[in-house]
């Protein structure tokens, strides 16, 4: 996109089509959690007119720019998981030495 002669905007997407709660499901399993435990539904942040189904069209970026989705969904959730696992592990590290971190308050809990 960058490197493309003219700005334009493109849409970037797998073409495929996920729930939160596969989401969800996914990214806890891949963090050995039961993400029931932690995630609420909350009416008042349900929009009314919001459509049942939303995907992304990836077709003018594959068009214009011969892109296409190198990962998968799957590939995605897990690498957003063990990123932020090791991202956590950092922080805790330093909780433990005694650094002070923007979270310390939610890891102190568990040291």
């Amino acid at each position: 996109m960058l490197q493309h002669s003219e700005p334009r905007d493109f849409v970037v997407a797998t073409g495929g089509n996920y729930s939160v709660r596969e989401f969800l499901e996914m990214a806890a399993g891949y963090a050995g959690v039961d993400w029931t435990k932690y995630v609420e539904k909350d009416a008042r942040y349900f929009r009314p007119t919001e459509v049942d189904s939303l995907q992304g069209d990836a077709s003018k970026a594959r068009r214009v720019l011969g892109w296409k989705p190198q990962i998968s969904f799957d590939h995605l959730v897990k690498g957003m998981v063990e990123h932020d696992l090791e991202l956590a592990q950092q922080e805790l590290t330093l909780v433990r030495v005694g650094h002070k971190v923007a979270r310390a308050a939610a890891l102190t809990d568990r040291v």
